[in-house]
């Protein structure tokens, strides 16, 4: 005959064996939950392992492996020879007594805080929220390409290796690590750079090591120039640490060297912020005779150049353009980059190549924002640079990539010609869309959601002399590509027909 407790057990655990959630896990959770709604007792007697393994048709070590988590939360009690018992936690804490004046207001948590606090129009967010089926995005790779059951076994593989244990708990770094001297070699060979490990620090993201240099770079109204269409996100970061920005031109060969000269004064500029390979959102490459000009103002005048590497990965066509900071012999340039965007974004990492002295600097500011960092994650990229992984699926991605940038530019050709102009761009995962005539990007976003595409507000650049879009296609495969520009095309007309 069954105990009381057992025909309660038989008749609320269920599981499923398919679900990637192990099968002890599952039935735990359910005996915590039957304990929180009082099905069973304090002091109740739980069945034995092998009863229980027997009447749930489990392996006795999975019903082991139960109680054993039930025990590790808190849950039950196993006394050797005796049995399994059910505990039920102690509340930890005691609740503070209400006053009598506003007692209904004790346990609620209020809405607003009751003193004053700094509030940044500067950090508002640029995140829009949106049903449509479909979007435009400023130029993101498409997960969808990313490995992801070969990183699974990677990542299950790094998280195993031994020596992991010893980072955590290392409390020095007189070494570099293995990860910081693989980073350094890949840069070295891909970038052109001649550095070492104290010349890198690496971060979570580009916007991370950004915030990082513009904190130790720039004070209150430094003025920092960047270019006339630029990154809202870096814009963002200078405001926040306190900049005053200052736009300069930009034309075919890029950012306008001549107007710095011409209207900001020795001693005046603080930094630079130009894009390394592709101005961000324009997507001109920046000429190499200007980038001789910038280096030698920035030596004469000395001011920072912060040169941003973002789309490093997508060189579509020939060989991508040496970065500034690799020709730069006074110290000039901070470098920013990131590494794994073929990959998933939980496997990025951004860093910082610039002078010992900086990068120094630089990593006690890291320590308060990232400690622990991820080591993991450091790991299996050490792997990956080794063993050509990283190069490899760049290199397979980047034929998908210009396969989709070719059919966009004959999608484009074919529905919207003599609606729009455009450049095809040598790299990176987005074109620059101008309008011939002008009309309410506004407007055209609206009539855009109606046909079920979104097009978010930070692609949209409009003023009296520019109606243009940044248009991201590398998340889009050719056939959602018609797609796209399908119902761009009939959001426009709709458009110019109110």
């Amino acid at each position: 005959m069954n105990s009381p407790v057992s025909d309660i057990l038989k008749q609320l655990v269920t599981f499923d064996k398919t679900i990637v959630q192990p099968v002890y896990i599952q039935v735990a959770q359910q005996i915590i939950n039957a304990i929180q709604r009082g099905y069973l007792d304090k002091g109740s007697k739980l069945p034995g392992t092998r009863v229980l393994s027997q009447f749930l048709n489990i392996h006795r070590n999975t019903a082991v492996a139960i109680y054993e988590e039930l025990a590790s939360q808190g849950w039950v009690d196993i006394i050797a020879n005796r049995g399994t018992f059910v505990l039920v936690p102690e509340e930890s804490t005691v609740k503070i007594k209400a006053t009598a004046q506003h007692i209904h207001q004790a346990y609620t948590y209020p809405k607003v805080v009751g003193f004053p606090f700094q509030q940044s129009f500067h950090l508002a967010s640029t995140v829009q929220e949106t049903t449509a089926k479909y979007s435009i995005n400023d130029g993101k790779p498409d997960l969808r390409l990313h490995p992801v059951h070969q990183f699974s076994r990677w990542y299950s593989a790094a998280m195993k290796r031994k020596p992991l244990i010893n980072k955590w708990n290392k409390t020095s770094a007189l070494i570099p690590s293995v990860f910081s001297t693989q980073l350094c070699n890949y840069l070295n060979a891909t970038r052109g750079f001649h550095i070492k490990p104290n010349n890198l620090v690496n971060t979570r993201s580009t916007e991370m090591s950004l915030y990082i240099v513009s904190q130790l770079l720039i004070k209150q109204d430094d003025l920092v120039l960047v270019g006339q269409l630029s990154n809202y996100a870096a814009n963002m970061i200078f405001q926040q640490a306190g900049a005053t920005i200052r736009t300069i031109p930009v034309d075919s060969e890029g950012l306008n060297i001549e107007y710095i000269k011409k209207h900001f004064v020795k001693g005046s500029i603080r930094c630079v912020y130009v894009c390394a390979n592709r101005d961000y959102p324009t997507t001109i490459t920046l000429s190499a005779k200007r980038r001789l000009q910038l280096l030698q103002l920035a030596k004469t005048h000395g001011f920072a150049i912060i040169e941003d590497d973002y789309d490093y990965d997508f060189q579509l066509e020939g060989s991508a353009m040496l970065p500034m900071a690799s020709a730069d012999a006074n110290g000039m340039v901070i470098y920013l980059g990131k590494l794994g965007q073929s990959l998933f974004p939980s496997f990025h990492t951004g860093f910082v190549v610039a002078p010992e002295n900086l990068i120094s600097e630089a990593k006690n500011y890291l320590q308060l924002l990232d400690k622990q960092g991820d080591l993991i994650q450091e790991q299996m990229l050490s792997e990956l640079i080794s063993e050509g992984e990283i190069y490899r699926l760049k290199k397979k991605n980047i034929v998908t990539y210009k396969q989709r940038r070719d059919s966009l530019c004959h999608f484009l050709n074919y529905y919207l010609k003599g609606v729009i102009t455009w450049e095809i761009p040598l790299g990176g995962l987005a074109i620059w869309l101008q309008f011939v005539e002008t009309i309410s990007l506004v407007k055209l976003a609206e009539e855009a959601e109606k046909l079920d595409l979104f097009l978010p507000k930070t692609i949209l650049y409009q003023d009296k002399h520019t109606c243009a879009i940044r248009f991201g296609f590398g998340h889009l495969n050719e056939e959602e590509l018609e797609i796209v520009i399908k119902k761009l095309k009939s959001a426009y007309n709709k458009v110019i027909d109110l």
